[in-house]
């Protein structure tokens, strides 16, 4: 089922099915239900609110490469940044391979993408460029 969660940033909508989050986007999806009390309106709680919590169980990556971008990831702590030339140097792959892996997220936030800027600037965003920059402003604020 797909639920809406209000955050201060935006509509946020989710694709939870009782045991997995499938799928996340940043805006009301159309077939969206309201807001429900399950793992991940959990998680996005403590996220806006600056706490620590573990991830709900997510949908299984489609690769094994998707799965080591994950994992690197999540370890980039909230408010930081790394590069898509950081990242890939990590996974031992190109910053374009990279980049295009962070763009099939399925998972933004939970699996926070947004966190990976270009050399240059702030790099693409699947969700938007506005997006990242307010959920990157939001982290600097913690």
């Amino acid at each position: 089922m797909i639920y809406f969660y209000d955050s201060p940033l935006g509509s946020i909508s989710y694709e939870w099915d009782g045991a997995i989050c499938l799928h996340v986007w940043l805006d009301k999806h159309a077939a969206a239900v309201g807001e429900n009390e399950n793992p991940v309106s959990l998680w996005l709680d403590a996220y806006f609110n600056a706490e620590s919590r573990e991830l709900p169980a997510l949908a299984k990556p489609a690769t094994g490469f998707q799965a080591k971008m994950r994992e690197g990831l999540v370890n980039i702590p909230a408010g930081e940044v790394r590069t898509y030339g950081d990242i890939a140097k990590e996974l031992y792959t190109s910053p374009r391979a990279m980049g295009q892996a962070l763009g099939a997220n399925p998972l933004p936030i939970l699996i926070p993408c947004h966190r990976v800027i270009a050399a240059d600037g702030l790099g693409g965003f699947a969700c938007g460029l506005e997006w990242k920059k307010k959920l990157l402003k939001f982290e600097r604020g913690f």
